[in-house]
């Protein structure tokens, strides 16, 4: 351009056109939304809803697409995974796009799909679109990647339900000496002997072919104008320019300095968008000088805009150019970078960007510090000039020197010199996640030596983390500079460090942050030590008792799953008891299965937003909703005055009235739903409920169990179990130890967000959609509060993404506060909540305070155990008594106690009550059991697997409560796992690998589970129909989540009606037809749903067996269409009921018959834990189950390893914290951390025990994906395990306490050291 546009006449542009290319198809949009990001662009105007919102914040990758672009400077085209849900729209404009749609279909799979699907690699589906863009994409760059290329490409990738084993044993089919998974040619596919099988693979796969894939756009490969031409475009709140050249930039920036320059959309996207003030967004992405890139002699200098994947690619390239000392610097940054968000992230994030938000916890900029960087400035009235990145740059929160109108052009990193180390060290936020994190700490260190000596030249230390901003330690670095490299430096700088550093007396974890600054600098004193003084031979380097400080490399990934073989004489057509895909898998993989939100909205549809509390107990003095309904486009706020019913719903524990629908007079926790906008658009909608305006009287909140019970605060539902004279017992034992545990919650963390869609008919009817695991509730609250009857409440789903114990009372909640404003307006309401909203609003898995006694014998048998277990139940009761109950019932676990006394107390607090979740109970008391076993290992000096053994079960009576007849698989599943593990041989290695390593130790654990299946009203409903051509549809009451219940139930009726599944098709859940049934919960859907299936299908074979006897020759259709000549009905309802009385009774516990059945299992772990950090991984695990006669070996190994990984997650990884106000913090992928790719043991072994039927479930089959939660207890005492190796080496002996989740922080000041007791 030869001018450029001021101020005044960019307000007056007429906007450019936007031009985007999406799976091959040009898209031109004259009025795009600036404001709009590229998910909701291509879901909502485009119509393509394969890609998933989840998160909102990049965090998840549910919502990955492939980003292509012709670089016309390389001659190349680059493709990009990318997350959509972050990536505003115009950023794209001039590109293409690929989504899950334009990579394969239901009726021609792409291998990546194809693959992924008959591995088993899916379970509800929500994040599988996701997974298959992020390989997708690999393999467009690179046809044949190594193992660690595909685990780095699903960095990006979260999935709650898999485990993440099946997908990655699925991808690394396509890598370089990758298993080829087909089992008629790879023998490590299909391994096994005759009776027992350890290929999952569902058939052969088709080969991938790269000259297949479709054909870049033409018209952006042979035409660079949307590249060179400066495009503006404008919204109500947003105005977009991409200038291409820096004169251009510097002069908006001039013109416009509150002008906020964009790139990757890191900070951005987090900003508050306030309604009716505008702001303008300048992209920087096409500024040529700040996208170049010089390798000098002496230094690499980077365009600012390089993203940090191709600063990847530049270092790469740098490091294999140039010998091993000039790149020590450049080796530490790319070392960092790799930890620095996720490929998605990595892949639009400049480091321009990164370098001007000032985040005081960045974890790169550090680094940058130390290694004398020097940044490039440009403004239109002062030109250019360099400028240090020293302690002076950053000058407040989220401040640099720089004036409004300058921009970051460029930044030179010089060369290692001869003698000069750097390094950079992090831990992740509150959990040991290496992959993405907003870190807690991390450290940039260098020092320069003087020649061929161990006299410090120069030295740079820099932190983030410990205030407002990042801080270079300028008078440690002082005090270094002349010294010599040996142990009284090490000694004075750690005294140093510890006493006169400063931290922010705002921040958390004050006294780990202080360890840390310690424990980096020793790390990088070893380091140096070893590489420069120890080489050089300058000194002898100090034994520093076994110094390795840096985590042993990780093993490959690998896998097995065991199961046995069905008999030889079964029908090759009948899949009970063989490994076979999710029914919906080519579906999901290929983005077509329709979720909730997915659903297209019909004309004059609606949208809800809550208006919640910021209060977490106060009386509500006044409503203003005048600031939110005076906008355009709000139609009304709707509150308690506008219940035409009951203003309240019922508990489902006692059937009382509890919950408001919209409070009315008084809020009870932060978060609580006052009132609701409706509006024509979700965003406004969200927008503007904000503006409404409550006024609060503030009363006295409680938020923790030790709160609540100083108040004594409870609800009004405490339990007590007695057994035995306690008394007595405990006089009688050898030993007697007290002790106290606690185990925080944990977040359901289901991929897929409530959402609820209700619409009002003719008649006064009401048909609801909800996302649901219990449509009957639904159904009842939605009758209720619109005072109508319940036959005018239609309830249905096809499919939840992920449920785990959630998606109950709220959506019953959701559902009717939809409906009252569906009934107001007769319009088609729709409400979908964000993934903050639904965390806040979604009560957790109970916290749990354990106070208890134990007895027992010199040899760790026990004799007595009294116990006081507090739950937070938070304001309402809800599902807290029932859960109480389970935690009670299962606290023995697999042992043996002759004598106890229990108490449940469950405390009232002001948090959003808690509910079920997976093990509903069980997890609580297994982290408590085992706690209280290695607390007598301790005490009578046996090893922990002796004292487990000596005090499981033997009998068919030991039970607290009622006979378990196949008691004896507990032991089964013990010396299976024993065995499978080669766990005296591991132990060996780990003690010995202990005995060589002070800073890294090992542990391993063994760990059985016993759980009970059904805690619930023992029955369940379907119906059944057959068709003239032969075709079935099936329906029943049970709810499809992820768990395999719709594949599962088709296999039942096929073996039921001797025909193929292919004939037989499964429709959604609905209460008109399947009336009054109960939740899908517990393990125990295949058992009631099933049954149900089952028992139709065998009134149906009654009813065509007279038809099959006289023509046996005949076929099935010809079966079918007889019967229907004779009048014979063609429809069966099926109904399953367990027969006999159950119930816990506190009182006579052991005349109680609570459950189905039991299930068994055993878990043996080992992990290395970094004691200097706290950090960890699981190295191996090996899991034995006792799954029955296993319906699908396929799903239910899915179902194990996904539980695994959920237990693992509770008990070491998720935290969950609040504010003072009673808000929920960690909201969100960026601060509540679940399991991810990396977090899998690297091996894991999953095997299921054999001959064991299951008298008590369909086909001899148990549940099995509540159960593995519980093993994931082995990790916690394997992590005890590792940490009393490290207090041991210190003198330091005996039981220590160690909560769940056994955070970084908890595991390092557990490992007693110098460093500890310093602080």
């Amino acid at each position: 351009m030869d001018t450029v546009k001021n101020y005044v006449e960019v307000d007056q542009l007429q906007p450019d056109e936007f031009v985007l290319f999406v799976n091959g198809r040009k898209i031109v949009d004259k009025c795009v939304d600036p404001e709009m990001n590229l998910l909701i662009y291509i879901r909502r105007k485009l119509g393509l809803r394969g890609s998933k919102f989840s998160c909102g914040e990049g965090g998840c990758g549910a919502c990955t697409v492939m980003l292509s672009k012709y670089d016309h400077q390389q001659k190349k085209i680059l493709h990009h995974a990318i997350n959509a849900c972050y990536t505003p729209v115009c950023s794209v404009h001039g590109m293409a796009i690929t989504t899950v749609e334009g990579v394969g279909s239901t009726t021609k799979l792409h291998p990546v799909q194809e693959r992924l699907a008959k591995y088993h690699g899916l379970q509800c589906g929500f994040c599988t679109p996701g997974m298959v863009k992020s390989m997708y994409t690999l393999l467009r760059n690179n046809t044949l990647p190594a193992v660690a290329d595909i685990e780095m490409a699903l960095v990006g990738n979260l999935c709650r339900c898999t485990g993440y084993r099946p997908i990655l044993q699925a991808f690394n089919t396509f890598a370089q000496n990758g298993c080829c998974g087909s089992p008629s040619k790879c023998g490590c596919a299909a391994t096994g002997s005759e009776n027992y099988n350890s290929s999952l693979v569902t058939g052969e796969f088709a080969p991938y072919n790269e000259t297949q894939e479709p054909i870049f756009p033409s018209e952006l490969q042979l035409n660079d104008h949307f590249h060179r031409k400066t495009v503006f475009f404008a919204g109500k709140s947003v105005v977009w320019i991409r200038p291409t050249t820096l004169a251009e930039l510097l002069k908006y920036k001039c013109d416009i300095p509150d002008a906020i320059l964009v790139l990757g959309n890191a900070e951005v996207g987090f900003m508050p968008k306030p309604i009716g003030i505008q702001r303008t967004l300048i992209s920087v992405s096409h500024v040529p000088e700040m996208k170049q890139v010089h390798l000098l002699e002496s230094s690499i200098k980077l365009g600012a805009s390089i993203t940090m994947a191709g600063m990847i690619d530049v270092l790469n390239e740098r490091i294999n150019e140039l010998p091993r000392v000039p790149n020590r610097v450049y080796q530490a940054i790319l070392d960092m970078l790799y930890s620095v968000g996720d490929n998605q992230i990595r892949n639009v994030a400049g480091i321009g960007s990164h370098i001007m938000t000032a985040s005081p916890l960045s974890d790169i900029n550090p680094l940058l510090m130390v290694a004398g960087v020097t940044l490039n400035i440009a403004s239109h009235k002062d030109g250019f000039h360099t400028l240090p990145m020293n302690k002076d740059f950053y000058t407040g929160y989220r401040k640099t020197i720089l004036s409004s109108d300058q921009v970051l052009v460029s930044l030179s990193i010089p060369c290692s010199k001869e003698n000069e180390y750097c390094a950079g060290y992090k831990v992740n936020k509150y959990v040991h996640r290496r992959d993405k994190n907003i870190d807690i700490v991390s450290c940039g260190m260098r020092v320069l030596f003087e020649w061929n000596t161990d006299k410090v030249e120069e030295m740079s230390i820099c932190f983030s983390g410990m205030g407002p901003t990042i801080a270079m330690a300028t008078h440690v670095s002082d005090y270094i500079v002349g010294r010599k490299w040996n142990e009284d430096l090490l000694k004075d700088v750690m005294q140093i460090l510890s006493e006169q550093f400063p931290i922010s007396s705002q921040l958390r974890m004050v006294e780990y942050r202080k360890t840390l600054l310690q424990s980096f600098f020793f790390k990088f004193f070893i380091k140096v030590m070893n590489e420069h003084c120890t080489l050089k031979n300058i000194v002898k380097s100090p034994d520093l008792r076994r110094p390795s400080v840096t985590m042993t490399k990780k093993m490959p990934f690998t896998g097995t799953q065991s199961y046995q073989c069905v008999p030889d004489l079964q029908r090759k057509t009948e899949l009970v008891g063989r490994p076979s895909m999710n029914e919906s898998s080519f579906a999901l993989v290929t983005g077509e299965a329709v979720f909730m939100d997915d659903t297209l909205s019909e004309e004059g549809e609606l949208f809800f937003a809550m208006v919640t509390s910021t209060h977490a107990h106060a009386n509500i003095v006044s409503i203003d909703t005048s600031g939110a309904t005076s906008l355009d486009g709000v139609i009304c706020y709707i509150g308690a005055e506008d219940v035409p019913g009951l203003n309240s719903l019922k508990s489902p524990s006692s059937n009382e009235p509890e919950e408001e629908v919209f409070a009315s007079k008084q809020v009870v926790c932060y978060g609580q739903c006052i009132g609701g906008i409706v509006a024509v658009d979700p965003k406004l909608a969200s927008q503007a409920a904000k503006l409404v305006k409550v006024q609060y009287e503030d009363l006295p909140h409680i938020l923790t169990i030790e709160d609540a019970i100083h108040a004594n605060s409870y609800h009004p539902h405490d339990k007590h179990i007695s057994v035995g004279n306690v008394t007595s017992a405990f006089d009688q034992s050898d030993y007697v130890i007290e002790g106290e545990i606690y185990l925080g919650g944990q977040s359901h963390y289901y991929m897929e967000t409530q959402c609820c869609i209700v619409k009002p008919g003719e008649n006064g009817e009401i048909t609801v959609s909800a996302t649901c695991r219990n449509l009957t509730m639904v159904q009842r609250a939605v009758a209720d509060t619109l005072a109508i009857p319940i036959n005018k409440v239609t309830c249905k789903t096809r499919r939840l993404g992920g449920a785990f114990g959630g998606k109950f009372e709220f959506v019953t909640s959701q559902a009717a506060k939809c409906a009252v404003a569906a009934k107001r307006l007769a319009k088609p309401i729709r409400s979908t909540l964000t993934r903050d909203t639904d965390m806040q609003f979604i009560g957790t898995r109970h916290p749990v305070l354990a106070r208890y006694k134990v007895g027992f014998s010199k040899q760790g048998i026990l004799k007595v155990l009294q116990a006081k277990i507090f739950l937070n139940g938070g304001c309402y009761t809800g599902r807290s008594v029932n859960v109480m109950e389970q935690l009670l019932a299962t606290l023995h676990n697999t042992y043996n106690i002759p004598v106890y006394e229990i108490d449940g107390i469950l405390c009232k607090t002001n948090l959003p009550s808690c509910t079920a979740m997976r093990g509903f109970g069980a997890p609580q008391s297994m982290g408590i059991m085992e706690t209280i076993i290695d607390h007598v290992t301790n005490e009578c000096g046996f090893p922990s697997e002796k004292v487990r053994e000596r005090n499981m079960y033997d009998g068919l009576s030991d039970s607290l409560f009622q006979d378990m007849p196949d008691v004896r698989n507990i032991r089964r599943c013990w010396i299976e796992c024993l065995k499978q593990s080669d766990y005296y041989n591991l132990q060996k290695d780990v003690d010995t690998f202990n005995s060589s390593f002070r800073w890294k130790k090992r542990g391993i654990a063994i760990t059985p589970v016993k759980t009970a299946i059904g805690p619930l009203p023992p029955h369940g409903g379907a119906l059944v129909h057959i068709y003239l051509d032969g075709s079935v549809l099936l329906s029943h009451g049970g709810i499809e989540m992820g768990q395999g219940l719709f594949t599962k139930t088709k296999q039942i009726a096929s073996r039921i009606l001797g025909i193929s599944s292919d004939y037989i098709h499964i429709t959604e859940t609905s209460t008109d037809k399947v009336p009054n049934s109960i939740q899908t919960a517990a393990s125990s859907g295949t058992d009631l749903f099933g049954s149900a299936v089952k028992n139709a299908c065998e009134i149906l074979m009654g009813r065509l067996n007279p038809f099959i006897k006289d023509n046996p020759n005949g076929t099935w259709k010809e079966w079918v269409n007889i019967a229907y000549q004779n009048r014979v009905s063609l429809s069966a309802t099926g109904h399953f009921n367990y027969e006999g009385k159950f119930g816990f009774d506190c009182d006579d516990p052991g005349s109680s018959r609570a459950m189905y059945y039991f299930s068994y299992g055993a878990g043996c772990c080992e992990v290395e834990i970094d004691c200097l950090t706290g950090d960890h991984y699981i190295r191996q695990m090996n899991i034995v189950i006792d799954s029955g006669n296993s319906l699908n070996p396929a799903l239910d190994i899915g179902q194990i390893e996904g539980a695994f990984m959920m237990g693992y997650g509770y008990y070491c990884l998720e935290e969950l914290r609040y504010s003072p106000k009673g808000e929920l913090l960690t909201k969100g992928p960026g601060m509540y951390k679940i399991p991810w790719i990396s977090d899998t043991p690297r091996r894991f072994n999953v095997s299921l025990l054999p001959d064991a039927p299951n008298e008590a479930g369909v086909f001899s089959a148990r549940g099995v994906g509540e159960m593995t939660v519980m093993i994931g207890v082995s990790v916690l005492m394997a992590i005890k395990y590792a940490v009393a190796a490290a207090r041991s080496d210190e003198g330091v002996r005996g039981y220590f306490r160690l909560d769940a989740p056994s955070t970084p922080e908890k595991i390092r000041l557990a490992c007693i050291d110098d460093i500890c007791n310093k602080i």
